[in-house]
């Protein structure tokens, strides 16, 4: 047992400037949607090259609302990545579409576009690109596929506030593009999702799709058009976006110096003598939200993660993993999923772990991390 504080796998940083924020929102008497929240979308958007933004209390609702949107529906077909957390598919299903799943580049770990595009049948309709630990697919061979073939991207960015593709911000450009502030993301509300829109029609209708339906006019003029939810944000929880978010660019940049340490205490040989995979190491594009390792397959039969992972925890340092295979859980194996339709996203499924990643760690707690990890492979 190490008799150094636990090292956790995540960790969120909230600032005193950040928690008297919200303790003048607390003090004010307004403490739903309002003045915070406005002012959060308007730095989002200006974050988004000026694109409408509107913020919502998850970033699971903001895919849910963008399909709407876009009308998809009972009939059409989105094609997505096997490896997300489940919300990127279950927002398909919610609005009465079918998933379907293309497996993952294994350098990636991202959608492999060469699959996507012999999975596109007359039925599809979207295709929802997730930039797994914040590293973005290849935008310009992603929108050429959509344009080529009609269809409308959904981009799942929960990961990716910070990230960039070939010198752009994501969400700049392209078509709809889902954030999440969730407790662990590199900005976060506690919790809380933002969707980029493409022109003010859509942004009135995502407004609708968040509060009911509900369209006021007048002191007493109300209508509801559209079937909406209760999806808003509150003041609270943008008073800790806006706190946050001020530091956007310090924070991409100290996560890119880590995973630059986690690199160089790995080492040029790390993985020909232990055999598990390291990520790609780019330092322009991804904010690197998550620092993953790929693990080899147990000789013993064991099951290899479970294993690593408690080893690690009884040594201090904790680890997560994202994520298991979506098409294998039992949800969508009653929809016909089986063993053995994605190879690539199965195998990585199975053996990824995300090593601690987050704000307040230091290049000795990477140190510490990488030495952890080799002396757990070793044995």
């Amino acid at each position: 047992m190490s008799q150094l504080p636990f090292l956790p796998f995540s960790k969120p940083t909230i600032d005193e400037a950040t928690i008297a924020s919200v303790s003048e929102v607390l003090r004010s008497g307004w403490i739903t949607s309002g003045p915070k929240v406005q002012a959060f979308e308007a730095q989002l958007s200006e974050f988004c090259a000026g694109r409408p933004v509107r913020t919502f209390n998850s970033g699971t609702c903001t895919m849910e609302i963008a399909l709407r949107i876009a009308g998809i529906g009972p009939g059409d077909e989105v094609i997505t990545t096997p490896i997300s957390w489940v919300a990127t598919a279950n927002v398909i299903l919610e609005v009465g579409a079918t998933p379907v799943f293309a497996d993952i580049d294994p350098i990636t770990r991202n959608l492999d576009l060469a699959q996507v595009e012999a999975a596109i049948t007359p039925r599809t309709k979207a295709i929802i690109p997730v930039f797994l630990a914040g590293l973005p697919l290849d935008m310009t061979r992603l929108y050429a596929l959509a344009h080529k073939h009609g269809l409308r991207v959904l981009e799942d960015a929960a990961q990716a506030l910070g990230s960039s593709w070939n010198g752009e911000r994501i969400g700049a450009s392209g078509d709809f593009v889902s954030f999440s502030f969730q407790a662990n993301k590199n900005v976060t509300c506690s919790e809380g999702g933002a969707l980029v829109l493409n022109n003010a029609e859509e942004a009135r209708l995502a407004e609708k799709y968040r509060l009911q339906g509900v369209t006021r006019s007048g002191f007493d003029g109300l209508d509801v058009d559209v079937l909406g939810g209760k999806f808003n944000m509150t003041d609270i929880a943008a008073a800790i976006g806006l706190g946050q978010f001020a530091h956007i660019e310090t924070l991409t940049a100290h996560r890119r110096e880590l995973a630059r340490h986690y690199f160089e205490c790995f080492g040029s040989d790390f993985e020909s003598r232990y055999g598990a995979q390291l990520p790609p190491a780019d330092f322009s594009n991804s904010n690197w939200h998550l620092f993953q390792l790929v693990l080899p397959e147990r000789q013993d039969g064991l099951p290899a993660r479970a294993t690593f992972m408690e080893r690690m925890q009884e040594r201090g340092v904790g680890i997560g993993y994202h994520y298991p295979p979506i098409h294998l859980l039992s949800l969508y194996r009653e929809r016909g999923f089986k063993d053995g339709m994605f190879p690539v996203a199965e195998r990585v499924g199975r053996l990824i772990v995300s090593l601690p990643m987050f704000t307040a760690m230091t290049k000795d707690d990477v140190e510490r991390s990488v030495a952890t990890v080799k002396e757990v492979l070793q044995r």
